[in-house]
């Protein structure tokens, strides 16, 4: 393996399906701007509360991606 230097985004994604799926829609986000996506860390997760059950997930990422 290569040497890398990397620069980290940080984003958050919402949906009112998982958190995974809130993870998913930032990086799918993320990858129609920024190129050479490598790597993911999940760093908060929070949820909005509508009568009593989860309405919406919250997750906070960082995103890291190669530098040419």
């Amino acid at each position: 393996m290569s040497d890398h230097a990397y620069k980290i985004i940080e984003m958050a994604g919402s949906s009112s399906k998982s958190s995974d799926d809130a993870v998913e829609l930032a990086i799918a986000k993320a990858a129609k701007t920024v190129r050479n996506l490598d790597w993911f860390e999940v760093v908060e997760t929070r949820g909005h509360i509508v009568d009593g059950k989860v309405g919406h997930y919250q997750v906070k990422v960082k995103i890291g991606f190669r530098l040419d």
